[in-house]
């Protein structure tokens, strides 16, 4: 039992932010169909990068794209969870808050067609 105002360090932090990170996946698959969507397509272009990319910078690259893709939405779909958390009513800086993490996931998405683009077709 951890006395109060100790903080776990060392293996345990890292065990309890490992299911803190777990949860965070579950929570975020089960809620959001982008997400969902997104996790599937990993699924197919993750294993597809590396067997695509002809070296290994061109493998990251594939790769890190479509990682990226994930972290920009699981970071979108925080910011819509706390912009809703704060109150349901409509305003200004709540959907300014949304839109931008709208348009973060946008511009990753045209990150990975472009790395896949350039790379597939050449530039």
């Amino acid at each position: 039992m951890m006395r109060e105002g100790v903080r776990p360090n060392g293996l345990k932090r890292l065990w309890l932010a490992t299911g803190n990170s777990l949860r965070g996946l579950k929570l975020c698959y089960g809620s959001e169909a982008a997400f969902r969507q997104e996790v599937w397509l990993a699924v197919v272009l993750l294993p597809l990068s590396l067997w695509v990319g002809r070296t290994a910078v061109e493998r990251v690259l594939l790769a890190g794209s479509v990682l990226v893709l994930l972290i920009v939405e699981l970071l979108n779909t925080a910011v819509e969870v706390v912009v809703d958390r704060i109150g349901v009513e409509r305003h200004a800086l709540s959907g300014f808050a949304k839109d931008a993490g709208s348009a973060a996931v946008m511009l990753t998405l045209v990150l990975v067609a472009l790395t896949w683009g350039l790379i597939l077709f050449g530039a």
